[in-house]
């Protein structure tokens, strides 16, 4: 007869409950409102601190037209963790964000917790935090 030691008896059981239970994830949505015009794309993007630092792609991302007063966007299935939206409103469709001579922004942007700063916002100042429970986001285009 074979013994199996009960170390691995129980290891097995925490590894199969932990496999049988479902991952924590939650949506995010966002309404993004204060778009100068209907031209254009908006480019939005659910990053973490790596992706907003530019040393990783984003979590999600999605491009959508403006519609309306009010364009909504939804992120599903957002894995616990601390994120932010980043979006840019690509008014003429040349897949960045357009500046000036002084590197002021001529196309809209916007960013998680709309922080009133003269500068990019630090990932702390748009950062929100995502666990079980779904997350709504107002940003409001500048």
């Amino acid at each position: 007869m074979r013994h199996i030691p009960v170390s691995s008896v129980v290891s097995f059981a925490v590894l199969a409950a932990a496999c049988a239970s479902p991952l924590q994830a939650a949506d995010v949505a966002v309404a993004l409102q204060g778009a100068r015009s209907q031209a254009g794309t908006f480019q939005v993007a659910l990053v973490d601190a790596d992706g907003y630092a530019g040393t990783a792609a984003p979590v999600a991302a999605r491009q959508l037209p403006p519609d309306g007063a009010v364009t909504r966007v939804a992120f599903d299935g957002i894995a616990p963790g601390r994120y932010a939206v980043m979006v840019v409103h690509d008014e003429n469709g040349n897949g960045r964000l357009d500046s000036n001579l002084a590197g002021i922004p001529v196309e809209g942007y916007g960013f998680s917790n709309n922080p009133r700063v003269l500068r990019r916002p630090t990932f702390d100042e748009a950062a929100f935090d995502v666990g079980d429970a779904d997350v709504a986001l107002d940003i409001t285009i500048r």
